[in-house]
């Protein structure tokens, strides 16, 4: 492994297994930066024997014994691993994103002047990150309790025992945690993407969920999630449609776990075991694509009065049920460029012009469910003519490749927080906690939809 800058200049670098020579290595790199041209370079080439780049796949280990390079951009510097063995490619970029992670953990910055200003500390951390060609722990927590960012080392007396954490299944936390109270806090993000077109139908919409967790667990607890998931529903024979206590069932797709979940009694049963890390962190991320009616609505009427003025009506409802509540809605309405004198009548909320984005954002604290609220602007035009007028539009839309007097037509935004509600549905059924000690923990939940990509087209 070498890092070097831009040109392929080596700044480090560390040999695992000694059986590539490591200087031609470094030039046969350099040699590759700058003599490949931009649209041709891969992150992973062959170099055979010869000293040659086989672009083709298929010609690779045809001509004998060769090297893999594979390198990954992080700033201004170069990452690059290299291999004689068919290692797994994936394994290898992985590991080098997770080692720049490192480094930035430790140095605030992933840079030539940062790694200059600590050779030794970063001696330190490749030979702790990599055995023998073999990836080691790649955790900057569990790496700080034995290699400091000085890059002192531990006492005498610990030097000959590593860190738990290193030895233990459980790598992401330490033993001998306490906590004068044990609580988790769980919470259940979800953003809603949607695009509806002008006659209202909509076009595209996405629910990207996260369940994000803040835990302060004392000792080594083990926990088990339980959620109204359709596919364990309809293993274990359960009603997953019906309206009964565990209420409707949610299909996940694109389930990402956190490390901590294990993932064969996933596969087994759905159930989610896990050992959690101190502190925050995200769980599970998940997705569902399915059409979601608009959580809030909104309709624009514009009435240009070429020449003069252009007045706009905007109608907005909200689309949830009563007793939820969106918190600090935005809807960001597109004006022409060049309106003046601005002046707003809304039912509820503050209106307010901004020029630099050629936008009206009306502001709404908080927007009960099954509410309707109007909003009437009104702008004066510059006194331009109509020609003017379109060839001032053309330039300004050429950017969003659009021309003419719909330059400014772009989609309404709107954004949202409703808490304690979920547009997909998906509920906590249950939050074992169970650690030997057997201490009583305090489980927090809450639900939070969000607006992701959310936009309305006008008429």
């Amino acid at each position: 492994v070498f890092i070097t800058d831009l040109s392929g200049k080596a700044i480090i670098s560390r040999d695992y297994r000694g059986d590539i020579p490591l200087t031609k290595a470094i030039e046969t790199f350099s040699k590759y930066l700058t003599e490949v041209d931009e649209e041709f370079k891969k992150p992973v080439f062959f170099v055979d024997s010869n000293g040659d780049v086989i672009s083709s796949p298929e010609e690779v280990g045809t001509t004998g014994m060769g090297e893999t390079f594979v390198y990954v951009q992080s700033n201004n510097l170069y990452m690059c691993a290299v291999t004689q063995r068919n290692s797994n490619i994936a394994l290898i970029v992985t590991f080098l994103f997770r080692l720049a992670s490192v480094f930035k953990d430790y140095f605030g910055a992933f840079e030539e002047e940062s790694i200059r200003d600590n050779f030794v500390c970063i001696y330190e951390l490749l030979d702790e990150t990599m055995d023998h060609g073999l990836p080691q722990s790649l955790d900057s927590t569990i790496l700080r309790s034995f290699i400091t960012q000085e890059g002192n080392r531990m006492a005498e007396d610990s030097k000959s025992k590593p860190p738990v954490a290193l030895t233990n299944a459980v790598s992401w936390r330490a033993e001998g945690i306490k906590h004068k109270k044990n609580e988790i806090f769980l919470d259940v993000v979800e953003k809603l993407n949607l695009l509806v077109s002008a006659n209202g139908t909509v076009l595209h919409s996405e629910i990207l969920g996260a369940v994000k967790m803040r835990s302060f667990l004392s000792g080594m607890p083990e926990l088990k999630l339980g959620l109204n998931d359709k596919v364990m529903f309809d293993a274990t024979g359960r009603n997953s449609t019906g309206t009964g206590r565990t209420g409707k069932a949610v299909e996940l797709e694109d389930i990402k776990f956190h490390q901590c979940v294990r993932l064969a009694r996933f596969e087994n049963d759905r159930t989610i075991s896990f050992i959690p890390p101190d502190g925050e962190f995200d769980l599970m991320t998940y997705r569902l694509n399915t059409q979601v009616k608009p959580l809030i609505w909104v309709e624009a009427v514009v009435e240009p009065h070429r020449g003069s003025r252009i007045e706009y009506m905007i109608k907005t409802r909200s689309q949830f049920k009563s007793r939820s509540v969106a918190n600090n809605v935005e809807i960001i309405i597109p004006v022409p460029p060049d309106v003046d004198s601005p002046s707003f009548k809304s039912s509820v909320g503050n209106v307010t012009y901004l020029p630099d984005k050629d936008a009206v954002v009306w502001t709404i604290k908080q927007f009960h469910g099954g509410r309707e609220y109007l909003m009437r602007a009104h702008f004066g035009l510059p006194s331009i003519s109509a020609a003017d007028y379109d060839a001032g539009d053309k330039k300004k839309g050429a950017a969003h490749g659009q021309t003419g007097e719909n330059a400014w037509k772009s989609p309404i935004a709107v954004k949202f927080e409703i808490p304690y509600f979920t547009v997909s549905g998906i509920q906590v059924r249950y939050l074992k906690i169970i650690e030997r000690s057997g201490y009583q923990a305090l489980p927090w939940v809450r639900y939070i939809t969000q607006n992701g990509d959310y936009q309305l087209r006008m008429a």
